[in-house]
This record gives structure tokens, sequence and C-alpha cells, in this order.
């Protein structure tokens, strides 16, 4: 298949007629990253944040970069850089470089999870086309590419589909933000990749969310640093840092550091305040870490343990959550003072024919009513209603409330509240490993009235029922301890 040329009917830019002669790049540098250099900066201009309008002026950082991608024999470069280090802006004046010092026909395809991302790439380097004199003047500028006559060269943005990357013979293929890469599209673009003697793979992107991806397998094949044809290079923070350590952000974070830093340090202390610390140490530390997605923040629910013996008689707030087939079913008890602690858990064990033991909960339930004084028996109603409404009639229709766990309005105050408890270790807990389990398993949910929790995705078989009564114990524990009482007795919360 041949490499798509722009066509008669589409409208180039401007400048699309072009009537002045090459540039002569004849006495420069052999060396390929040197050229490139050269070139940045000699014609590339800043098109905006730091140093807006003025000539590009590589950082120690970048041309450190830009010497390993392009070191000889290296067809594979991978650089994990935290956010708002202005690889963008870099991959776009490598991109404008390849074009007019590359090889002849170079073709530049940037890559990434959806056109609209890989676009970036493009606008940054239409814009300093538009910003120099001399690039304006002999490239012609259409709505989905670059064109360079003069050599035939193309910068084109592509999306992150399999079928979408095949005919294509790239002089240098950059993938922008790896970590939204399926290893399907990965393969596919190298696939593409490598025809020519000296072409580059070369990918930019902040550490994934999880280690399984086919960054994460690039990063340690990376490591190992038995192939010279591939090029890693990694920044990030010192593994166990403090998340507030400012001499921890400029390890990861080379435009804060770099000689006329173009990072703020304010910016970043305001980034932190409003990002979970999984994902603030992912996106702005360039750590891999787990949980990133992950509702709690690293090590909090652990820190909350405090098992005890919850006494006989003594007042509790209950939340039941239900499955009808064969998903979990969890019902959690929470103490006046905030102290957490399973009653029953029913899962799945992995067998498909399995179901909920309705008539071994129904015992639970009533078991839990003669054992402790039970407040309020919170219960979601789907599936299990004929069931709340027999154990309203045996112990009560005003200790057991129908809670439905769907209803936004109601769960969002409810889980901000348990989430504030647990960061600020209000709540205490008896340590149970399958409770610990699901409350891993939850992500945040954003919703316009607050987070909820949900599962990483509908058919995730990581339950999160068990973390979901919590929520809604804890929520009505508190709600009846700062009820005033009737009698001199108090609880504290």
């Amino acid at each position: 298949m041949a490499r798509p040329k722009p066509t008669t009917g589409t409208k180039p830019g401007p400048k699309g007629q072009v009537s002045v002669e090459p540039l002569s790049f004849a006495r420069w540098p052999k060396d390929r990253a040197a050229r490139r250099e050269k070139f940045i900066e000699k014609y590339c201009i800043v098109p905006r944040g730091h140093g807006a309008g003025k000539r590009f002026q590589l950082r120690d950082f970048q041309r450190e970069m830009l010497y390993g991608a392009f070191a000889p024999g290296v067809r594979t470069g991978l650089i994990s850089i935290p956010r708002a280090n202005g690889k963008t802006m870099w991959a776009a004046a490598v991109a404008l470089a390849e074009m007019f010092v590359g090889p002849p026909s170079a073709e530049v395809l940037v890559v990434a999870s959806d056109t609209r991302q890989a676009s970036h790439v493009l606008k940054f380097a239409r814009r300093m086309v538009e910003l120099s004199p001399e690039l304006s003047a002999r490239v012609q500028v259409y709505a989905d590419r670059l064109y360079l006559p003069e050599n035939d060269a193309t910068l084109l943005p592509l999306p992150a589909d399999a079928d979408a990357l095949h005919g294509y013979d790239p002089s240098l293929l950059i993938v922008d933000e790896l970590h939204v890469v399926t290893e399907a599209v990965w393969a596919a673009a190298t696939s593409v990749a490598g025809k020519r003697p000296e072409s580059l793979t070369l990918a930019i992107s902040t550490p994934a969310s999880s280690a399984d991806s086919i960054m994460w397998s690039l990063v340690q094949y990376g490591r190992e640093g038995t192939d010279p044809s591939f090029y890693l290079r990694e920044f990030a923070a010192p593994d166990g840092c403090d998340i507030g350590d400012r001499e921890a952000w400029r390890i990861a974070n080379p435009a804060l550091s770099c000689e006329e830093p173009f990072l703020a340090e304010d910016g970043m202390a305001s980034v932190q305040r409003t990002l979970r610390e999984p994902v603030f140490r992912q996106l702005r530390l360039g750590q891999w870490v787990t949980g990133v997605d992950a509702w709690l923040p690293w090590g909090m629910w652990e820190d909350c343990t405090a098992p005890r013996e919850v006494g006989p008689r003594e007042p509790i707030v209950a939340a039941f959550d239900g499955s009808a087939s064969g998903d979990s079913t969890a019902l959690v008890g929470c103490t006046l003072d905030g102290h957490l602690f399973v009653i029953g858990l029913w899962e799945n064990p992995g067998d498909p024919r399995w179901r909920v033991p309705r008539a071994e909960v129904d015992q639970a339930v009533d078991a839990m009513f003669g054992k402790y004084n039970v407040v309020e028996l919170s219960a979601d109603p789907w599936g299990w209603r004929s069931e709340i409404e027999g154990w309203a009639s045996r112990h009560g229709v005003t200790r057991v409330i129908e809670w439905n766990t769907a209803h936004a309005a109601k769960m969002a105050p409810a889980t901000d509240r348990l989430y504030q408890a647990v960061v600020t270790q209000q709540v205490s807990h008896d340590g149970d490993p399958d409770l610990a389990a699901h409350f891993a398993h939850c992500v945040a949910k954003r919703t316009p009235m607050g987070d909820l929790v949900s599962k990483d995705k509908k058919s995730s078989p990581r339950k999160i029922d068990a973390a979901v009564a919590a929520i809604v114990a804890y929520d009505r524990a508190a709600h009846h301890a700062s009820k005033p009482k009737k009698t001199n007795r108090s609880w504290s919360f």
C-alpha cells in the first residue's frame, strides 16, 4: 500500500505554493542527534508558555533525551516522564526536525489513544511552522498533516488503531502517552517500523496505572539493559519518598530543576492538594504505583486497623448489601463510636452454579439482632425486598429501613464521610482481610454530587459489596451518634 499523499482537493494553508529555495544543511553535522539539535534551536519557535515567541532552547534533559533516542543503532526509545514537562512540545520540535534533516521522504507518524490526542503534536508543530518565516515559506499546512514538498516529507497523526497503522513506512514513529496504548496497537505500530536503515520508534508517556500494560513490559525490558537498540530513560521520584518532598519533585520533574525552569513549585503544590496520592505519584512524580485508580489512598485503610471485641448488646448500626444470585452479599456493622466490623460475607467461590444462601443470610440477620443492640439495619432492597419485610416484621419497622445504594444523592455524601474518616483515622476496623480486599477493589467514580465507589469495570470479578455496606453503616452510625440521647449516656463519634 502506497503512502497517502495530500490530495488535490485538500486546501493547503496560506503558504501552500512553495516558491523559495530549499534550506541548505550541507555543512551540518552528520550525527543524527546533533543535526536535529541544531535544527530545533535554529528554526523552531516556542508556541506558548514559558519563552513563547522565542527560539526553542533545549534544556539539558531535553538534549539528553534527544541524544539518547537518536544514538547510533537505537531503533526503539521509551521516555517515561511526568506530566507538565513539555514532552508534547519537545516531540513536535523533534517531528519537524525529522521532516527537514531526516532521510529523504521522511515520514513522521504520531500515534496516540485517539486522533484528538495524536493531533496535539501536530497542533504544536503547525504553530511552530506558522511562527517561523523560514518554515512557513516551505511547509504546506493541511487540516490533518504537514507536508514538505522539497523532500517529500510528511507529518501525520493517527489514532491508536491497528488497522489504521498498516501501509506506512515511517522514519520516525512517535507514540504519545504509551500508557493508554494496547499491546495490539503497539504490535501494529512497530510492525510497520524498521524498514528503513535508520528508523526510530519513540514512545513518550507518563507511567501506566497498572502493571498489566505494554508500557510496563517495555520498561522492564529496558531496565535489563541487554539490548543496545533499545533506549530507556525514566524520570521519577525515589521510591518511598514523601509525597510532599520537594527535592523528590525536582528529581522527577526536570522542568522544575533545569536552567530556566518552566514548571512552578506552587503549581505542583496546588495539584498535590487536589489529586489523590497514587494519582499524584503516577502523573506528577513518574512513579509506578498500585492503586492509581483506587478510591482510598495507598495504605490508609490498613492504618485504621484496631481490632477489638464488640461487646454483647453494644449499640451498633448494620448495613446490608445483597446480591440476587451469584455476586457477593455483605452484612457489616459499625459501633456508634465508628468501629467497623464484618458480621457476614457470602461470596461466590468460583462456581457458576453458586447462589447466595438466602436462608443462611436470614439466620445471620436474626442472630445479629439477638447478639447486639441493633439501632438500625439499613438494607439495599434490590432483590431482597421480601426478606427485608420479614426482618422489619420480626425486629421492628423503625429499626429496619431501606437504603438504596444506587441513589447517588445519598451515597455520595456517605462515601465522602467515610473517606474523610479514613484519611484522618477517625474510623477503625477489625482488620478483616476480605473487607480490606473489597476496599482495595473500589475505584472512585466522579459524579456531580461527589465521589461514588464502583468496580474497575462492570463485569469485573473484583467485589466491593462489603465496602459499600461499610460506607452505609458508618454514615448511619454517625447519624445516630449525633442525635440527642434520652438518657445521660452519650457516645463520641
